[in-house]
């Protein structure tokens, strides 16, 4: 039977690195330890009850991760910056018996007997929540293994790489760059409990990061921040992306100022990856797509009835890297898959004659104008291209005679200035068809985001219709 996590970092070398913060440094053997402390605490728990686990970016969530495991315990991954509605709706949706704010720690050995496999049902957590109360994704250990072997072929990763990964822990794509993929390759992980750019930059300078995990938010913030010229980030060799779409623009810029490759797997919390970039792979293809299906996953479109459809659709997929469905949700689950049992995402995208996928939009994010389908995500990726733009999100707001019009939300780069004018003749001179142009322009200081890092769409059009009620047409700070 394949080994589970915590008997991987068991047989890891004890006095090897394992998590660095910027004040300190954990050791295998220190996580191993600390590990059993929490099982043992854990151990008046019956087997399968859950736990709630909302602690910092550091090396303390991956030993609960650990110390659940080994107590046979079902973790709930709850995010560092959840609110308080989140965490109640989370802890009330999994029926949580406690909710781990601090370390408990009791002396002893595990119970061995207790123990989860690598199949079994070991951790819930949830979407990012960007539009309403998250929904509960079950996961197994085995799912996300296999994933972290799919990246090393992926990036061609080696023995020796050093890794950072700067995305909350319990997300999905936090949990394999931040937990498994360490423990899997045996590798030093660098997290930040608080992410900043110039500790970041820092960071990966001082332990010579070699493969750096991060939305394209993150990314573009250190593009555009004096720190990524102040440091010397050569030591990169891999980024691997998205959680957002990736704007081809800044990752030729990241790859030229860096040397790192920019790569990326296209899929969410339940449905694993359905296609991926390699290194291997042309640029223009690599940054202008999500790569071609995975050999071990199926995968089909489909339109919105549940049909199968050719050429452009929406995406399905079925294989080894999926998730066992929502926790106790058949109305959640009756929506998440198709028809034929193939497990949906919230996309749309095309697939050419040569198999490579191109996202266009998100079901969720199209606007609809006078009766003409906007893709958010097409005009997100063209106002993102001016440079004073920092981040943007695209959201539809009311409007009585063409039903919706399009707003963009802006945070612009450090010391730089933006009108509609400066906007609509930049989208004019990118091709952007001018029923696609923002209407309205709204500037931030900072996006919302979810707990899980994610632009939080609803609340972004909740702010863009009342700031436009108003009649505001300039700055304002959210909240």
């Amino acid at each position: 039977m394949p080994p589970s996590l915590s008997e991987l970092v068991r047989a890891l070398p004890p006095g090897d690195t394992a998590y660095v913060t910027p004040d300190r440094r954990t050791t295998w053997g220190e996580l191993d330890t600390l590990a059993d402390e929490i099982a043992c605490a854990l151990s008046d728990l019956q087997p399968g009850e859950r736990v709630g686990i909302r602690l910092p970016d550091d090396e303390t969530v991956h030993a609960a991760f650990l110390g659940t495991e080994r107590a046979g315990v079902i973790g709930v991954g709850i995010g560092a910056r959840a609110g308080e509605a989140e965490v109640d709706h989370l802890v009330r949706r999994t029926g949580a018996r406690r909710v781990l704010t601090s370390v408990p720690r009791a002396s002893g050995v595990p119970d061995p007997s207790r123990a989860l496999r690598r199949e079994d049902l070991w951790l819930l957590n949830s979407t990012s929540g960007t539009t309403g109360m998250p929904k509960v994704v079950t996961q197994t250990q085995d799912r996300w293994m296999r994933f972290v072997e799919l990246a090393v072929d992926c990036g061609d990763l080696g023995p020796d790489e050093r890794l950072m990964s700067v995305i909350p822990a319990p997300f999905g794509f936090g949990l394999w760059t931040s937990h498994v993929a360490p423990i899997v390759l045996g590798a030093p992980c660098v997290v930040l409990p608080r992410f900043d750019v110039p500790t970041m930059a820092r960071m990966i300078e001082e332990e010579q990061v070699t493969v750096l995990c991060c939305v394209s938010t993150q990314f573009r913030m250190l593009l555009n921040h004096p720190a990524s010229h102040e440091h010397d980030l050569s030591s990169l060799k891999v980024m691997f992306t998205g959680g957002e779409m990736i704007p081809p623009d800044r990752a030729r810029e990241f790859e030229d100022r860096t040397g790192a490759l920019v790569l990326s797997f296209f899929g969410s919390n339940e449905t694993g990856a359905l296609t991926a970039t390699r290194h291997d792979d042309p640029r223009d293809k690599r940054l202008t797509t999500v790569g071609r299906v995975l050999p071990t996953m199926e995968v089909r479109l489909y339109d919105e009835a549940g049909s199968v459809v050719e050429g452009t659709g929406i995406p399905g997929g079925r294989g080894p890297l999926t998730c066992q469905g929502y926790w106790d949700d058949r109305a959640a689950n009756a929506r998440l898959y198709a028809p034929d049992g193939f497990m949906l995402m919230g996309d749309l995208v095309t697939i050419d004659d040569d198999g490579w996928m191109t996202v266009v939009g998100r079901t969720s994010d199209i606007i609809i104008r006078g009766g003409k389908n906007i893709s958010a995500v097409v005009v997100e990726n063209a106002v993102d291209s001016h440079p004073a733009v920092d981040g943007v999100g695209i959201v539809p707001v009311s409007d009585p005679v063409f039903g919706e019009r399009v707003c963009a939300v802006v945070t612009l780069a450090p010391g730089a200035s933006l009108t509609l004018e400066d906007l609509t003749a930049h989208l004019a001179g990118q091709g952007l068809g001018k029923e696609s142009w923002p209407e309205h322009l709204l500037l931030l200081d900072e996006l919302p985001r979810s707990s899980g890092g994610k632009l939080a769409k609803g609340a972004l059009r909740e702010f863009a219709e009342a700031a436009l009620a108003r009649g505001l047409a300039g700055q304002e700070r959210l909240g």
